[in-house]
């Protein structure tokens, strides 16, 4: 077991915040649990979690895909670093369905997610962290998603599991993503009606440190007109929120589209409003975006992108940072007031 290096949870005075169900715009002295989490939550904290993921992969043949010892020594070494921070820790073992829908199991037929919640906060109206805890056989998934797995786990760590939080803060960490989003499809599933309505929005960080890359949001108000699938009522909220972040931090988002490519995809399908940051994969990077946020242009924003060179090496530490303080924002923002997404009495029964 890889030790983790840890630090004392988030400590403030009571939150000034509306009530979690108010759902609209909290003022900015509500903001202190957001900026302290920020502030708290660092690219360089994040990155110990990044080289105990590469060291997985090391021991285990280069890579932590599903159904491997490097994917079961990444649960393990999620959930005991999350238990070493006060939280109570559920691996369930889930069982897959193939992502064309029919009834034959995705080969080796289950996964382990990590489930952890804070112990404060109002249970009904949930903030929910979201990422992928595989990789693809081919590597050992640094960027896509180590980068997120970090971001959310130091998030976790200097949050702490009785954070002065309004709404309950629950991480998850799915198996079995690159397979066809079947962990976090599994999780929704699971879920009663009640438990899919008491969560009041997602947040998902996959691919957050691409060393060509960019700052997208997830678009969660439509305007870039390419969805797949509409963001429900709420996302436009969390879209503006996190992009309002980056600009403070100095560099302006670009929207990105809910296509179905990553973890939101089971929580859109069920109606929870959804959002995330994002730093480009496989695509490449126009002209434009290069001027934007410097790079080069004609070239993958990850050039690395599920191969073998998806490794320590493979992270842009100033675009990790920012993309680690947003999240780390969004989620202190939304545990003190839902800020514009619907509260558990105007969400529709799912």
């Amino acid at each position: 077991m890889i030790a983790a290096v840890l630090v004392a949870p988030l400590v403030l005075g009571a939150c000034s915040g509306g009530a979690g169900g108010s759902g609209a715009a909290a003022p900015q002295g509500d903001r202190r649990m957001a900026e302290a989490l920020a502030t708290s939550a660092t690219g360089s904290g994040a990155f110990v979690h990044l080289r105990a993921l590469q060291d997985v992969a090391d021991r285990n043949g280069g890579n932590r895909a599903r159904g491997t010892g490097g994917y079961e020594q990444s649960v393990d070494y999620v959930a005991d670093t999350l238990r070493r921070a006060g939280f109570d820790v559920q691996t369930p073992t889930v069982a897959l369905q193939s992502d064309d829908g029919d009834d034959g199991s995705a080969p080796g037929g289950t996964t382990r997610n990590v489930i952890a919640q804070t112990r404060t906060g109002r249970t009904d109206e949930v903030v929910l962290g979201g990422v992928h805890l595989d990789s693809v056989p081919e590597g050992p998934g640094i960027d896509d998603d180590g980068s997120g797995v970090a971001a959310q786990l130091e998030i976790a760590v200097r949050l702490g599991a009785d954070a002065p939080v309004t709404n309950a803060v629950r991480f998850v960490f799915f198996g079995a993503e690159e397979e066809g989003l079947l962990g976090s499809q599994a999780y929704v599933d699971g879920l009663s009606p009640d438990g899919r309505r008491d969560i009041a929005l997602m947040l998902n960080s996959d691919v957050i440190a691409a060393p060509n890359g960019g700052y997208f949001v997830y678009d969660g108000d439509g305007s870039d007109g390419s969805n797949s699938a509409d963001g429900p009522p709420g996302s436009a909220a969390i879209e503006r929120l996190l992009s309002d972040r980056l600009v403070s931090r100095g560099v302006p988002p670009r929207g990105t589209p809910f296509v179905d490519d990553s973890d939101y995809g089971p929580f859109v399908d069920a109606d929870i409003p959804a959002g995330g940051v994002f730093s480009g994969d496989s695509g490449t990077k126009s002209a434009e975006q290069a001027r934007l946020w410097g790079g080069r242009a004609g070239v993958p924003f990850d050039p690395c992108y599920h191969q073998a060179c998806d490794d320590i090496d493979n992270i842009d530490r100033p675009i990790f940072d920012r993309m680690v303080n947003t999240i780390a924002y969004g989620i202190g923002a939304f545990a003190v007031d839902l800020n514009g997404v619907p509260p558990r009495s105007e969400r529709a029964a799912r």
